[in-house]
């Protein structure tokens, strides 16, 4: 596992959550957005922010160097928000869709971006799969060029990471089939999926044309699985479902930050991404979103199918340089084998239902592992 040679330098790592708030009654998502902010907000100012909806709220981590940082942080904010959205009687809840529908007509944050956003977009933002809710990985610092070399060579291995993370298999009380619908919802904006592979001439050449043509408002609309922030120097990856266990957070960032670091190494030194059509990444992706970390996935350097848990292995094997580079190999090793054992997110909601074939039940586990910040040890 470590015939590679240990990367020179080792990415930061920020996170991005965004969550649900549920009535505390009905748990029903509620649009208590502005009051929980405002609450929140004393304590972690502006890195506690709206979303789309009044139902959502998002943190946003500072970069890390250490995992043990990233989890003490993602912590704390964990904490002031479910304190401050237990004062607004509702719940903090992780998932990637409401398990309830949620207001009908939908509840917009009130920012004239987000409206002009619903008004031309309306079947994307209504109110079932408007409030969609992702964990968003940032890798850097990366001026641009080199953060598109590194989105170019992560393409093929983000099916795997995506598939690790599902955690929305129900919508509007009923379960989906998918192992993550919030990918499948997500997919009515446009642009979401594979990023194409592009250079930073590339790049600016197509976000002003999908700008320019109206195919979005803004560049902050760019919703490829990966993409250069548009604000701060990072590598951005939106491919997962937002997490109610801790742990799978902080798995997916150090996998993300060791495969990176790995990644990195082969873009300064000139070595080509691997050509992956984007048709057989999109298969790949949509079967990750299906079944999740069991059963198969597909290969996107082959297009075949392969058991879902041989393409963790071989990401662990590529990623496995950039962990011991950045002391995270036994905490990934680890996180991989509670995950295996407790099973992905989805899972783990599908387990809570069962019980007693009841919605609510899947919502106060989500509620209580949503709370529950002390990271596994």
């Amino acid at each position: 596992m470590n015939a590679h040679p240990t990367p020179r330098t080792v990415p930061t790592v920020g996170v991005e959550e965004e969550f649900l708030l549920v009535d505390r009654r009905t748990r029903l998502p509620v649009a208590r957005a502005s009051q929980v902010l405002a609450a929140a907000g004393a304590v972690l100012d502006e890195r506690v922010q709206p979303e789309f909806l009044q139902v959502q709220v998002e943190t946003t981590s500072l970069p890390a160097l250490r995992l043990k940082e990233l989890a003490d942080d993602l912590a704390r904010m964990r904490a002031v928000l479910v304190a401050a959205a237990a004062d607004a009687d509702c719940l903090l809840v992780a998932s990637g869709t409401p398990v309830l529908p949620g207001p009908d007509p939908a509840v917009l944050t009130d920012n004239p971006r987000y409206r002009l956003m619903a008004a031309r977009y309306p079947a994307a933002a209504d109110s079932n799969s408007g409030a969609l809710c992702g964990c968003h990985v940032h890798l850097g610092t990366l001026e641009r060029g080199l953060a598109l070399a590194l989105g170019n060579r992560l393409r093929p291995w983000l099916p795997v990471l995506q598939a690790l993370t599902v955690n929305s298999p129900f919508d509007a009380g009923r379960d989906s089939g998918f192992a993550s619908w919030r990918d499948v919802r997500w997919s009515r904006w446009p642009t979401v999926g594979a990023a194409p592979l592009v250079d930073e001439r590339g790049y600016e050449r197509r976000a002003d044309a999908l700008v320019a043509r109206g195919t979005l408002l803004d560049r902050r609309m760019i919703y490829w699985y990966t993409r250069p922030s548009e604000h701060v120097p990072t590598l951005e990856v939106r491919v997962a479902d937002v997490s109610a266990d801790l742990g799978n957070v902080l798995l997916l960032a150090g996998l993300l930050r060791g495969l990176g670091a790995v990644l990195l190494d082969e873009a300064r030194a000139g070595l080509p991404p691997p050509a992956v059509p984007h048709g057989r990444l999109a298969a790949a992706h949509r079967r990750a979103a299906q079944t999740g970390p069991v059963g198969e996935g597909i290969d996107p350097f082959t297009g075949w199918p392969v058991p879902m848990p041989a393409l963790v292995d071989r990401l662990l094997e590529r990623a496995a340089p950039g962990l011991s580079a950045a002391g995270d190999l036994a905490a990934v090793e680890a996180g991989l084998d509670r995950l295996r054992r407790l099973g992905s997110g989805a899972e783990r909601q599908r387990r809570d239902f069962r019980v007693r074939e009841c919605p609510q039940d899947v919502i106060d586990g989500l509620a209580r592992l949503t709370a529950a910040v002390a990271p596994p040890g």
